[in-house]
């Protein structure tokens, strides 16, 4: 035990860092993210989705549609990069309340968020910056950037349906993403490098793939700048 403690230090040595060092790093991994406050704005409700056409939307018509009441979101041949429907309008603090249910394949969809169109990635509807992922592995994504922020699989797939409708709420305020799926507080999670929060447009991802896909979102109301509570948890 003694010699292997020795040839640990050495081997730190012969990278140049002390064991200090090493110590202040793993605790500066540990630090807390900043707490950035809610934002101040005009309260809104708002019906992103009108229930029969892509009014207020924008992205690839070969992949969006509306049936019966639901934006579908679609594909029968590749999809080489993930491809978004975005709202032309742009959010900050919001609270999101929607509908969601994965028909077809097995890759997860998403809500894009606090970032920016990224047509430099080959497709004018593309996305970077924050995703909160759903119905296969559940979590938050860096879109072209840090990948996964932030897991909560275990959590969410025991609450959640793999091919049926999920009723999720977002609530962004400040750094602080909460999400909520069917009723159960899954994620309560802060950005801990603000400076890349963006006023963006909201995002429904279709995700690149070889295979068939078929997505359904219905309700998608969002408040802006809304009270910091949640709506959707039951007890």
């Amino acid at each position: 035990m003694i010699r292997s403690s020795r040839w640990f230090v050495g081997v730190v040595c012969l990278l140049g860092l002390s064991v200090p060092t090493l110590r202040a790093a793993k605790a500066e991994d540990k630090k807390e993210p900043p707490v950035v406050a809610p934002r101040e704005g005009k309260r809104e409700q708002l019906k992103l989705f009108n229930g029969k056409d892509l009014t207020g939307w924008i992205g690839h018509e070969k992949h969006w549609s509306v049936k019966d009441g639901m934006i579908i979101g679609k594909n029968t041949e590749p999809v080489p990069v993930s491809t978004y429907l975005l709202t032309e309008r742009k959010f900050s603090d919001f609270r999101l309340v929607f509908d969601a249910k994965l028909v077809t394949s097995e890759m997860h969809s998403g809500i894009a968020m606090w970032g920016r169109l990224a047509p430099e990635q080959k497709d004018k509807f593309t996305y970077a910056g924050h995703l909160v992922m759903f119905p296969s592995g559940y979590g938050f994504w860096d879109l072209y950037g840090r990948s996964m922020l932030h897991q909560n699989a275990d959590k969410a797939q025991k609450v959640g349906k793999q091919h049926d409708w999920n009723a999720m709420e977002i609530l962004a305020q400040g750094n602080r993403i909460r999400f909520v799926l069917n009723g159960k507080l899954i994620s309560d999670w802060r950005e801990p490098e603000p400076d890349r929060i963006k006023e963006a447009p909201i995002g429904l991802q279709l995700h690149s793939n070889s295979v068939p896909q078929e997505l359904h979102f219905k309700g998608l109301e969002l408040e802006t700048f809304p009270e910091d509570k949640l709506l959707t948890v039951k007890e």
